[in-house]
């Protein structure tokens, strides 16, 4: 296999999102796909020190971690084209740019605002695209830093093969001169990726969709600056779920983190990730992250947007929870507890983790579903008249089968999952009532949750004495509210 070194430049301008994330799980893909000739970089694109928000350094970390992507080379870990943070490496960049005057390919903007303003005005007066290489000085002054300092473009057309786009093309006029050096010093993203890919030696640039307009501008650098131009690969958009517009904040593009608190597990969020917009070929859905590394391939990456369903994400959630094993699943389960499960014992909380984890849809539902094995719940008879089973039958009558059900259960001696099943179908027989009324007046009696695992299996794991005891409480209770 040959060699595959992939990056992800993430700029620290706000928390990393669906978008995003899925670039930078794209790039890992590739680069450990290819096993020991596969590196990932992660570079931090800080070179516009205005919009750069506090964090988030930490946060990307922080992010990529969670999903268990890891860096070959990066800003923590170092490696032999440090450092990794772009801010850092300001010298680099303006010795490849001193590079581009003294060949004559940049020059110094001496032009003001204001006079940048009046050539787009008469640009658009004469009805005609803006393009500055047709303003470009007849004698540009000496670059000292002071100014912009531009790229001195050579228009011609361009034919391109994307990885994912297939083959593209684009006239001379999508070519235009632009700024490589900002007044502050500080590089253009246009430049210093560029520079820097070069540098690192990475193989494929992988980016979004938003970029491919700006391809025929990177191309003409690459010339300019002799460099073997990357596998280039376009990403597409992740839209909000009705297609119409790409995510955003209000449609689910939130802090990737912020799932990890919602008791969403990582491989699930990456088995997402990894499918939007990609497939392998088959109906599988469910994939592992070692499954993922093997069949990942940019040629089965769609070119067409990507939806973001979080109701399968959601479904995905699930799917993973149910593969892990007890052990696996208690040791993540930790900081969703209740206080009281929390004081549990490890084998008692691993019986109750045995019994709902087909029932998880995330960690996060783990107070909901397993509160009531652990302490005894407050009786809600709301949830009875809110109930629609329930509708044709009064309070009286589902007080009089609670008290059934505890004469049967008192009488059950064993109390197994087995003698229980006995005994709830020996009592359907005699009551006459459905499952549906029966079972579920019982469950409500002693868990009060809205859903719980089998009855039997759920009695069971309770016990008998604390299931007697709220059927009484719940009887109590019963004209009270």
């Amino acid at each position: 296999m040959s060699i595959v070194r992939t990056r992800f430049a993430p700029s620290p301008t706000g928390f990393m999102h669906v978008g995003g994330v899925r670039t930078a799980l794209f790039a890992w893909l590739l680069a450990r796909q290819a096993g020991p000739d596969g590196t990932f970089i992660l570079r931090i694109e800080d070179t516009d020190k205005v919009r750069e928000v506090e964090g988030s350094i930490n946060q990307i970390e922080d992010s990529l971690r969670w999903l268990g992507i890891t860096w070959d080379e990066g800003i923590d870990q170092g490696g032999p084209h440090a450092p990794y943070k772009q801010s850092e490496r300001l010298e680099i960049y303006h010795e490849w740019a001193r590079r581009l005057v003294a060949e004559g390919r940049a020059y110094a903007d001496p032009y003001t605002p204001a006079q940048l303003e009046a050539f787009r005005e008469e640009a658009k007066a004469a009805k005609r695209p803006f393009l500055y290489r047709d303003h470009r000085p007849e004698n540009p002054p000496e670059w000292d830093g002071s100014q912009p300092l531009r790229f001195k473009s050579d228009p011609k057309p361009y034919q391109w093969t994307d990885a994912v786009m297939g083959n593209l093309s684009t006239g001379p006029e999508a070519i235009d001169d632009f700024i490589l050096i900002k007044s502050d010093g500080y590089p253009t993203y246009n430049f210093c990726h560029i520079v820097d890919d070069a540098i690192m030696g990475v193989t494929h640039v992988l980016r979004s969709q938003e970029f491919i307009s700006s391809t025929p501008k990177f191309l003409n650098l690459y010339e300019a600056l002799n460099i073997d131009r990357p596998t280039l690969a376009t990403l597409p958009y992740v839209m909000a779920i009705d297609g119409k517009k790409k995510l955003g904040k209000r449609d689910g593009a939130k802090d990737i983190l912020e799932y990890a608190n919602d008791g969403y597990l990582p491989e699930a969020m990456a088995n997402f990730l990894a499918t939007l917009g990609w497939n392998d070929g088959t109906e599988q859905e469910v994939f592992t992250t070692s499954e993922l590394i093997e069949k990942f391939s940019l040629s089965r990456v769609q070119k067409s947007p990507a939806r973001f369903d979080e109701r399968r994400l959601l479904w995905l959630n699930g799917q993973h929870i149910r593969m892990l094993s007890i052990n696996d699943l208690y040791e993540r389960a930790h900081p969703f507890w209740t206080s009281a499960a929390a004081q549990g014992s490890e084998s008692h909380k691993k019986e109750v983790l045995a019994l709902v984890q087909d029932r998880l849809k995330t960690l996060a539902d783990l107070p909901v579903i397993t509160s009531y094995f652990f302490e005894d719940p407050t009786p809600d008879w709301a949830m009875v008249n809110d109930t629609k089973q329930f509708k044709k039958y009064s309070r009286q009558d589902l007080v009089e089968l609670l008290k059934q059900a505890k004469t049967a259960l008192q009488a059950d001696e064993t109390f197994s999952e087995e003698s229980l099943q006995a005994t709830l179908n020996l009592l359907l027989e005699q009551t006459g009532e459905k499952p549906g009324v029966l079972f579920s007046i019982i469950r409500l009696g002693v868990s009060w949750a809205p859903f719980s695992p089998a009855l039997n299996e759920t009695l069971a794991l309770i016990g008998k004495d604390r299931v007697l005891r709220r059927i009484d409480q719940a009887v109590a209770m019963s004209t009270s509210s």
